[in-house]
Parts: C-alpha cells; sequence; structure tokens
C-alpha cells in the first residue's frame, strides 16, 4: 500500500485512473506530551521531498480533522455548530485527493501535482504534501452566507494548529501560507461555493533525517 501511495509512475494520470488509498489506522497513543509539543511548535520553510511513510501521513490527516469520536462522527478539531464544512485536499506528487475522514481514506481528485501551484516558493514544490484547506460553504446552514467564511476562517485555524503541533510531535516540519485562490481554484474544479481558505506544506526538515520505520509499532496500530 504504501508503494502505491508514494511510488506511481512518472506520467501524468487521469482521475480515473487513480483509485481511493486506504489509509492505516492512526496511532493515537504515544508521541511528545502536549506542553513539550507546543514549545517545539514552529514554522519551517526548508523542507526536502523525502516521501512521508503511509503511516505517518495518517496520523497527520488525524489528526488534523479526523474522526476521535466514532460513535458522533465528531473531529479532533471544532468546526462551527459542527458543520464540519472544511475539506482537507492533499496535494501528492502523483496526484490531488481529498481527506474522506469517515473511512479514513484518500480520494482521488485530479491525476495532475497541483504543489507548484499553492506556491512559487520551494518549499511548496518541496513539500512531502501540501494540504489545501477547501471551505464548503453550503455547509454552514446556521449561519448567515456574509458570516460563513469568517467562521471557516476560523476553523482552518484550529486544523492548521492540529497539524503543526503533530508535527512538533513527529519530527516534522510544516509552514502554513496564504496563496493565489482563483487559479488554484480553477486547476482543482472547485464550485463557486467551494472556497479555498489557506494552503499547509508539510515534509522533512532539511537538517533531519527522516525517523526510522518501526514495522512492531506500525502493526500494533492496525
Amino acid at each position: 500500500m504504501a508503494a502505491l501511495l508514494l511510488g506511481l509512475s512518472g506520467r501524468l494520470l487521469r482521475a480515473e485512473e487513480l483509485k481511493p488509498i486506504p489509509l492505516p489506522a492512526p496511532q493515537t497513543e504515544g508521541g511528545k506530551p502536549l506542553m513539550q509539543a507546543l514549545q517545539q511548535r514552529r514554522t519551517t520553510r526548508d523542507l526536502k521531498p523525502d516521501k512521508l511513510p503511509a503511516q505517518v501521513l495518517a496520523n497527520l490527516l488525524w489528526a488534523g480533522f479526523g474522526i476521535n469520536r466514532p460513535e458522533t462522527g465528531h473531529r479532533t478539531a471544532p468546526s462551527a455548530m459542527n458543520s464540519q464544512e472544511m475539506e482537507l485536499y492533499v496535494a501528492l506528487p502523483e496526484g490531488l485527493y481529498v481527506y474522506d475522514a469517515k473511512p479514513h481514506q484518500l480520494k482521488p481528485v485530479l491525476g495532475r501535482d497541483l504543489r507548484a501551484k499553492t506556491s512559487g516558493q520551494p518549499f511548496a514544490t518541496n513539500a512531502s504534501v501540501v494540504l489545501i484547506y477547501v471551505a464548503d460553504l453550503p455547509r454552514l446552514t446556521r449561519t448567515k452566507p456574509d458570516q460563513r467564511p469568517f467562521y471557516a476562517g476560523i476553523d482552518t485555524g484550529c486544523i492548521s494548529q492540529n497539524v503543526y503541533l503533530y508535527c512538533a510531535s513527529a519530527g516534522l516540519a510544516t509552514v502554513v501560507y496564504d496563496l493565489d485562490r482563483a487559479p488554484l481554484a480553477a486547476a482543482m474544479n472547485l464550485r463557486p461555493d467551494q472556497k479555498i481558505i489557506l494552503a499547509q506544506a508539510v515534509g522533512y526538515p532539511k537538517d533531519q533525517k527522516p525517523a526510522p520505520r518501526n514495522p512492531k509499532s506500525e502493526a500494533k496500530s492496525k
């Protein structure tokens, strides 16, 4: 599965050629203590293009906006009136996916590498993954239309901070950034009522080697 996730062929793929990618169950134990993660939380733009193991990507997405209470479908980050209007688009070298939290998988969107369209700076193209935070505004049914982008911005901030704290705990580097929304939205084929809020690049810092994989730990998490 990891080979499928991280090593597709170099040619451009049509969306229908991409398949949903089931993710390993998130590891919800371990990691650094909260206060230590807060102390080490920081923005880092110097990323190297090493691929994230499937388990790390699974943990990252679950930490950001995964389901932590399956009985209710509630998430690791709050949203206005539990609207859950935010969608995490996942830009990988082999294509664009959207994180589907309930089955904990990546759903294919486009067979194109859109990382460079989020920023002209090297951290975007070097990132192992770029998260694109997209608000599906009609889901905010209990708020006035003119207030919906405001709530979406707040909810994005909560999710991106979860990602920051996971990165601090896992030894990853991350940077959240603004972007030119219109051309990216067109490339992603978004509807007019879907609005890009921010992007966040994640990868390994250039001055640090990736942590060795622990097959025993990964096996326990399944």
